[in-house]
């Protein structure tokens, strides 16, 4: 949530920033604004579009070599132009940019509006700038001791980036709790949110840790501690391309990361599966293999999609392990004072690495001398160095809101580790093992052919698109993806939908139903196939209209149901990753037939790093 840019070299400073800004348009904002030094400072913002704030910065003079930039995603105030960043300090010498929540704000407020200071917003941001300001005023320190002053006082996440017009060779960020990188380059610095805004520069980057503190010239870059000692930077490699963060030809991200799961499941598996040999090869949990295997439970907290994903794993851990496995919100997990024991294993999923809610809870499982294992996207990400181990869902850059190939690389990743936790454990035969391995290696190819289903898809998206709700059915491992295909219609079309097991729609939902609802099954072939066909006969009787997912050959589905969808069959217990593909694309149509930008659906940010 919110995005940050700023820039510091020999290039001009605003076209870096603004073109960074629109790369993190996906993360979600309401307003947009840059700061610039040229002849002091120069603050520009305006609600809306980074668009609508270009267009009223057509004809100004806008040269700087130095400045930051932001994407705001309302929290302490309405989305308006007094409220979008950057602020301003109360002398107009500084401005700051910020990401994330102070939870004291009130407090500190309270304390500078005694001292004389007015504040010309609502937000917490203001606020930290103002404090930051007073103790710099007050005291004979450095701004950047000012900052490490006022970061101990503060409760809360926080990324900022402060430019100061009595030093304008030098910016001044900090992390706690949301996600920052430095680009480093032939005598200048990038720093961003996340990596898009950087590729085009650089490879080269630095991950600030939480309680670090960077000092930032155009040749060097000083890290600290809030106690002042100096940390020696550690440089990663960017293994992304440019490409990756473009549309390539489709109408929208969204459509492109959905046509791009064969080759990003592939991805997931190469190196890892290997069907040939009838081998699993994970090193990220190798080191905590035995621990897998002895395992009291397994807790797998995660947040929105990668709940469901959860959910699915759920099913498959303890199918093939004989583990106990509870998912959790990890917004509930984080307060509810759970019980967490030596010998637990928690498995956080996460598409950004930097959702706050997950990484919270994990860090406090984690001193309850829990093992923890990550399931991200995002490489070098907060979750990732966080947790003990884990791996990578390789799925590539995801733009769109809607996470769809992160879904299917994170269920894939999490198939590989029951396979082989059950395999060593001996709760998994050999013989079921090869025959899923073999199973999830043709995953990619069946993907393909679900995807060759696209245009009728969408001929179904235009006869629902006026729907004022839907229901979503499924059983089993296919209960995770009716829920799935719900929250992927309410988030990118705005239709009211619920995912339900489909033996609980006799238990309320079924009120619903009428010749206006549409009722959408994943009725693939599987152990509870028969009860979901007695399930579509129960929403028929009623005149509801029923869309279904069904396998290849399967006459009996296609006879009940007004609309079908095929797919390939796979087993059910790989089946998921398969008979997703149709929610999203059905989703995805939908949306676009009503005319919403499905990239950056409303109210929705992309990685959530505040509560």
């Amino acid at each position: 949530m919110c995005g940050i840019v700023a820039y510091i070299g020999h290039r001009e400073a605003y076209p870096v920033i603004l073109k960074g800004l629109k790369r993190l348009e996906y993360r979600g904002y309401d307003s947009a604004g840059v700061a610039l030094l040229n002849g002091g400072l120069k603050v520009y913002k305006k609600q809306g579009k980074v668009a609508d704030l270009e267009e009223t910065l057509v004809g100004k003079d806008l040269h700087s070599n130095i400045g930051i930039g932001h994407t705001r995603w309302a929290t302490h105030g309405e989305p308006c132009d007094r409220n979008a960043h950057p602020h301003l300090s109360g002398n107009g010498k500084l401005s700051m940019i910020h990401n994330g929540i102070i939870e004291n704000y009130v407090q500190i407020k309270k304390e500078l509006v005694s001292k004389g200071y007015e504040f010309v917003s609502d937000t917490d941001t203001e606020v930290l700038l103002k404090f930051i300001e007073d103790i710099h005023l007050n005291n004979e320190g450095s701004l950047e001791e000012a900052v490490r002053i006022a970061l101990k006082r503060v409760v809360g996440a926080y990324v900022i980036v402060l430019l100061d017009a009595d030093n304008p060779d030098t910016l001044i960020a900090a992390r706690k709790g949301s996600p920052l990188v430095i680009g480093i380059g032939k005598g200048e610095h990038f720093l961003a949110s996340d990596a898009s805004p950087i590729i085009e520069y650089t490879k080269e980057v630095v991950y600030v840790n939480d309680y670090e503190v960077a000092i930032i010239k155009k040749d060097e870059l000083i890290l600290k501690n809030l106690g002042n000692e100096k940390i020696t930077p550690f440089i990663t490699k960017l293994d992304l391309e440019l490409a990756a963060i473009e549309k390539g030809g489709y109408d929208h991200f969204m459509l492109k990361e959905i046509f791009e799961q064969p080759s990003t499941i592939f991805d997931c598996l190469r190196g890892r599966l290997d069907a040939h040999n009838g081998t699993i090869t994970m090193s990220g949990i190798q080191q905590y293999a035995d621990q897998l295997v002895n395992a009291n439970r397994i807790i797998i907290i995660a947040c929105g999609t990668s709940w469901h994903a959860g959910l699915v794993a759920e099913y498959i851990f303890e199918e093939v392990t004989r583990i106990p496995v509870e998912v959790e919100y990890a917004s509930e997990f984080r307060y509810r004072n759970p019980i967490v024991n030596k010998g637990d294993v928690i498995i956080a999923i996460s598409q950004s690495g930097e959702t706050a809610d997950t990484l919270v809870a994990i860090e406090s499982a984690k001193s309850n001398g829990a093992i923890i294992l990550g399931v991200v996207n995002v490489v070098g990400s907060s979750i990732a160095r966080t947790s003990h181990g884990g791996a990578y869902t390789h799925a590539g850059p995801e733009i769109g809101v809607a996470s769809t190939k992160a879904f299917t690389g994170q269920l894939a990743v999490l198939t590989m580790m029951a396979l082989k936790i059950g395999l060593m454990k001996g709760t998994l035969s050999e013989k079921r093992f090869i025959h899923l391995l073999n199973e999830l290696n043709d995953v990619p190819e069946k993907v393909s052919a679900a995807l060759l289903q696209h245009e009728k898809i969408r001929e179904i998206a235009l006869k629902y698109q006026d729907a004022k709700d839907a229901l979503y059915l499924g059983r089993g491992y296919n209960f995770p993806i009716a829920l799935e295909g719900a929250l992927k219609l309410k988030e990118i079309s705005y239709i009211h939908a619920e995912g339900y097991p489909a033996a609980e729609m006799k238990h309320g939902p079924i009120a619903l139903v009428d010749e206006n609802l549409p009722v959408v099954f994943v009725a693939t072939k599987d152990s509870f196939h028969e009860k979901v066909l007695s399930n579509m006969q129960e929403i028929k009787a009623r005149k509801g209209k029923v869309i279904a997912v069904v396998s290849e050959g399967d006459d009996a589905a296609d006879a009940l149901a007004d609309d079908t969808i095929i797919v390939p069959y796979a087993d059910e217990l790989i089946a998921p990753m398969i008979n997703v593909i149709p929610m999203q694309l059905l989703a995805y149509y939908i949306g676009v037939a009503k005319g919403f930008d499905v990239d950056k659906p409303r109210n929705l940010a992309k990685s959530v790093t505040v509560e």
